[in-house]
């Protein structure tokens, strides 16, 4: 299942990010540069690992894992995670825990867009990306 997001994707459009940085603790400086950028998710399989690069002119990162299986997460904006994810009803769904805090990334397929739906308490943010050819 986790084929369908396999590819690269460019970000198209943001809906609350700040106000989600903000629940999750980024400093002001932090998002307020987050906030222009434009990042470009690569998600890739390798057998069972999955690893999803995200790439902007401010920071890269790369998530390698085995869904289903904790591991260690260091986050573009510094948090140290505890991280899991799981792939549910065409959903990928990654659960970030830090500092007794938790937070959900989802990603899931919506007419050929990659949605990814970050929730942090009430704070729900939605970001929509595009495969780029």
């Amino acid at each position: 299942m986790v084929e369908q997001f396999v590819g690269k994707w460019k970000l198209i459009e943001s809906v609350k990010f700040d106000d989600y940085m903000k629940a999750v603790g980024v400093n002001f400086s932090l998002r307020n540069l987050a906030k222009v950028i434009k990042p470009t998710t690569i998600i890739s399989i390798d057998g069972g690992t999955v690893t999803v690069r995200t790439q902007s002119a401010m920071k890269n990162t790369e998530i390698n894992f085995n869904p289903g299986e904790e591991f260690s997460e260091k986050t573009a904006d510094g948090r140290d995670t505890k991280t899991t994810v799981t792939i549910d009803n065409n959903k990928m769904v990654q659960v970030q825990r830090w500092d007794d805090k938790e937070t959900t990334l989802v990603r899931e397929m919506k007419d050929g867009k990659l949605i990814l739906t970050l929730t942090m308490g009430d704070v729900v943010c939605t970001r929509t990306y595009e495969k780029d050819a």
